[in-house]
């Protein structure tokens, strides 16, 4: 009982960490900082300060079907 509680308070934490990191991520990705983020760069020089950034991994499709986390 007290070992089934223990694991969820974890997955709880873990989720709350995950949610932390992701919005630090967002919030200092240079895209951010452009006029246009959803439009493509304009030179390869803003290509790259685009990217310059954290990128973040993307799982494979059989991790995403399993609800795995973005890391």
């Amino acid at each position: 009982m007290f070992t089934r509680f223990a694991r969820r308070v974890v997955r709880v934490l873990d989720e709350m960490r995950y949610a932390q990191y992701r919005q630090t991520v967002l919030l200092c990705s240079p895209d951010r900082f452009v006029m246009a983020p959803d439009r493509a760069p304009r030179d390869f020089a803003e290509f790259l300060f685009r990217t310059s950034g954290p990128l973040l991994r993307e799982p494979t499709d059989d991790n995403r079907s399993h609800g795995e986390l973005v890391r």
